[in-house]
Order: structure tokens, then sequence, then C-alpha cells
């Protein structure tokens, strides 16, 4: 008797499951918004840049450590880049680290990144909020968007714009 309920709960809960959590989302003018060229190979030159600008400015550094390959971050990266969020951009010095996966065995990438400013990665994308002089500001939160694809476009802004 229990099974034939159990099967009928589990075909139950898997009809009511949310269609956004298969849906595939887009981003105007972009082709295939969980794909960037956003993260280079390199990117230990482009933080020094981003901090020395940082000085310069006054703005905060937005630090986006993620991988082209990964979902999350390509999909951050090019909703960074849609019209809506060039508030965010004006706000802050942007620099893409890849990482690779480094909470993948085996796909990590640049793992100079993550040391210099203390971060074991859990997942991509991380997002570090720096000062100028590279102190992190944001230290709990930044772990947290490894969802970022899943995240509501408002929830994204208000967090980097609050």
């Amino acid at each position: 008797m229990t099974r034939p309920i159990t099967l009928a709960l589990a075909a139950t809960l898997l009809a009511i499951t949310p269609a956004a959590a298969s849906e595939t989302r887009t981003l105007p003018g972009v082709e295939d918004a969980y794909k960037s060229e956003a993260f280079g190979p390199d990117p230990m030159p482009a933080i020094d840049a981003a901090l020395a600008s940082a000085r310069q400015s006054g703005k905060p550094v937005l630090l986006i450590m993620g991988t082209n390959g990964c979902h999350d971050s390509a999909w951050l990266a090019n909703l960074l880049a849609t019209e809506r969020f060039a508030p965010v951009r004006d706000r802050y010095e942007i620099v893409y680290a890849d990482i690779g996966m480094p909470h993948i065995r085996g796909l990590g990438r640049n793992p100079e990144v993550a040391k210099r400013f203390r971060f074991k990665i859990k997942g991509t994308p991380t997002v570090a909020i720096l000062d100028a002089n590279g102190t992190v500001l944001n230290r709990k939160a930044a772990p947290k968007w490894r969802n970022a694809a899943s995240r509501s476009d408002d929830d994204i802004y208000d967090e980097l714009m609050g």
C-alpha cells in the first residue's frame, strides 16, 4: 500500500515541477545567453589593470571569477553587457577572471586568482567586490553567485547597485 502512494506522490511532484527550472532564458541582442567569451585566459594582468583603474576612478572592482564554459558565468557576463545594466558597468571596474571550474577536480585554471583573494572556490561564478587596494568587501556573499542564471535580473541588479 505504501509503494503505490509513494509512486503517486513522486508522479505528482514531477508534474508540478516549475517550468522555469527547465526554461531557457534569453537576453536582448544575445544569440546564446549561456555562452560567453568574456573570460580571458590570462586574468592577472586584467585584475591588476582594474585595480589600478579603481585607484584612479575611486570605483570598486567587480571581480567575476568564472569561465566561458559555465552557464551561470556566461549568463552573468551577458546580462551585465545589456543596456539595463549600464549603471552597473558605470559603478564598477569590471574584470572577468577565467578560473575554470576548480570545484570540479581537474577543471580549474589560474589558481593564483583565488589564492590572491583568499577564496576557496565552491562554484562559478564567484563574484567579489574589491576596493582599490584589492580588499574583498563582500566575502560572505561572493560565493552565492553560482546560481546566477536562475536568479532574477532584478535581484542581480539590486544586489550590485544596493
